[in-house]
């Protein structure tokens, strides 16, 4: 059965398709409607072998890729690399190779370097999906991001968004960035100068310093997360600081649109990029997102691994 993805992984949203990306999205929405059952379990999957292979910290990535295994009738294997050999040293191409020796299907990679995943890719003959790797990209992000917007205003085409935060470290900004964009969505990005990289302007995105005109006209703001586990330290003086320039709040919201669509990837650091009114308010997409993941990662997980017919 052709199941149209015409690609052994998934490794980034750069070099998606805009028809891609659609085969993408409109398969989540049937695998979406296995949520609502009171059985969530479908044989799409079954007898295929999935690990997840996590070299940092996940909470809604990592178990939104198990869930999505599980409900369609996978072998998930999780793997985390505290209580595996690379706490012993091993490289991995080592990794890689022994989990090519067990047969899997797809391994699903989160890794701290950037052009991990396509390491991985290049050694497996089983499908390599990129769970986050370094500040480069986090495509299932960007998709479930696209899949939740879409599912709210009808169309991606000629909405604008802001992005607002650390661009510098979040891999899930540049996903987002190339995948809005063929998509047809306009793209700003906003933060402190110390978090821009400084090749923005040649991704074709709007760079704004302050997050007043940054979020006036949009239809959607998405907010990002201090990563401080990336950082180095001294790009701002304190969080405090970066609230009180960058945080998105009642007072702050006023300047955007009466319907602004509020959006952030998690964790978030409340009261810090983000208050807990906006966070839990009305507009707040957060907890939409955290469960599009589940019907995103199915939908990868289905083109990827050669699944039969979902709806069974």
């Amino acid at each position: 059965m052709g199941t149209g993805l015409k690609r052994k992984d998934l490794l980034g949203t750069r070099d998606l398709s805009p028809e891609e990306i659609g085969l993408i999205l409109d398969t989540a929405i049937s695998m979406k409607e296995i949520a609502s059952r009171d059985i969530k379990k479908v044989p799409t999957l079954r007898g295929k072998t999935i690990i997840n292979l996590f070299y940092e910290p996940s909470t809604r990535t990592r178990t939104s890729f198990e869930i999505a295994g599980k409900w369609m009738s996978a072998d998930v294997i999780n793997i985390s690399t505290s209580s595996s050999s690379v706490v012993k040293g091993e490289t991995l191409k080592d990794t890689g190779l022994t989990l090519q020796a067990m047969h899997p299907d797809v391994v699903v990679i989160r890794h701290s370097a950037a052009g991990a995943p396509q390491i991985l890719a290049g050694l497996l003959k089983a499908s390599v999906i990129n769970a986050g790797d370094g500040a480069h990209e986090h495509p299932t992000q960007a998709l479930l991001d696209l899949f939740t917007i879409r599912e709210k205003r009808g169309t991606l085409a000629g909405l604008k968004v802001a992005i607002v935060g650390d661009i510098l470290h979040s891999r899930v900004a540049r996903s987002n960035i190339f995948a809005m964009q063929k998509m047809g969505m306009q793209v700003r990005v906003c933060g402190p100068a110390t978090m821009l990289p400084r090749y923005m302007d040649r991704l074709g995105v709007e760079v704004f310093s302050r997050i007043e005109p940054a979020i006036a006209d949009v239809d959607i703001i998405m907010m990002l997360r201090i990563q401080l586990e990336r950082q180095g330290g001294g790009l701002f003086p304190t969080l405090r600081e970066y609230s009180k320039l960058f945080g998105l709040n009642l007072d702050r919201l006023k300047a955007a649109k009466q319907d602004v669509l509020i959006m952030h990837p998690g964790p978030i650091n409340r009261g810090v990029e983000i208050s807990p009114e906006v966070a839990d308010g009305p507009y707040s997409l957060i907890l939409n997102q955290v469960e599009n993941g589940v019907a995103i990662r199915m939908a990868v997980l289905y083109l990827l691994a050669g699944g039969q017919a979902a709806a069974n």
